[in-house]
């Protein structure tokens, strides 16, 4: 199992100098990754300053040299496949091949979405999504691409360099299970990173519901068996990491590769640089 930390792209951490503390500091104390959030504005928190998670990421590459890096999770339907390819890409080879590309529809959609005269019907996100990811891939290859289709037009375009990982960055799919539509796209791509309705960002998930979740997938992936898949489940836990293990230890046992640190939504610390440096410089649960 790997381990992870989440920060917001607000508060404390709208300042690249901040969140490269993080990352350096969880690098040095045995973490595997560091992943951002990708919201432009989010109306529970507005008031704090936000930053381009896409410049974050870019200050927590230069600040380490082997720690995955990523979004958790970035809506490709607020995007313009095309730049998000060129981001995604030069991070890529500017960390060296260590970007994970986590995707979904974010949110709140009336927040990223409507406030900004897009639309916020899920379905029509969903579309944008799916063919997002598809265009995405292609341009990440480096190869000519041409495309027509019902929300994106393409004609002849190769973006070069591709990414560094061949034959793409690894895909991460979000979404809230019990809802089975975006656990069916996550099949389809490299990884789940299910939010629970049961418990919401930052409360642990109940290892019953993991179990069932990680089923469920696993009998709809196309890749194969033996085809790596990433199950990422998070929460906040004690710094102690013992204690530490005896919550995450069922979640492995359930089918969790990756465990993601995350700070409770609603707490005071969420964007406070200061408590999440302590919990980071207390390491990783040890199992």
């Amino acid at each position: 199992m790997r381990f992870s930390v989440n920060i917001p792209n607000f508060g404390d951490f709208a300042d690249p100098r901040n969140v490269a503390t993080a990352a350096a500091a969880a690098e040095q104390c045995g973490w595997d990754g560091l992943f951002v959030w990708d919201h432009v504005l989010h109306r529970q928190h507005q008031g704090r300053p936000f930053a381009d998670p896409w410049m974050l990421l870019t200050a927590a590459a230069l600040a380490t040299s082997r720690i995955r890096l990523g979004t958790l999770l970035t809506p490709v339907p607020r995007y313009r496949p095309q730049q998000l390819a060129r981001q995604v890409a030069t991070l890529d080879h500017l960390s060296g091949g260590r970007v994970i590309f986590a995707a979904g529809l974010g949110g709140p959609l009336e927040d990223e979405y409507r406030s900004f005269g897009d639309t916020a019907e899920p379905r029509v996100l969903a579309e944008r999504l799916d063919e997002g990811l598809e265009l995405l891939r292609r341009y990440w290859s480096g190869e000519p691409v041409n495309h027509h289709g019902p929300h994106y037009e393409v004609r002849d375009v190769t973006l070069v360099p591709a990414t560094t990982q061949r034959p793409r960055p690894p895909v991460w799919i979000g979404g809230f299970w019990p809802r089975r539509q975006p656990m069916l796209r996550a099949a389809r791509w490299d990884g789940a990173v299910p939010l629970f309705e049961t418990a919401r960002h930052g409360h642990v998930p109940d290892a019953a519901e993991v179990r069932e979740l990680v089923g469920h997938v696993n009998k709809q992936r196309t890749g194969g068996a033996c085809a790596p898949f990433e199950f990422v489940l998070g929460g906040a836990t004690p710094p102690d990491a013992a204690r530490a293990a005896d919550v995450i230890g069922p979640l492995r046992d359930a089918g969790a590769t990756w465990w993601d640190e995350r700070q409770i939504q609603t707490g005071p610390d969420l964007d406070r640089l200061a408590p999440v440096l302590r919990r980071i410089e207390a390491g990783p649960p040890a199992l």
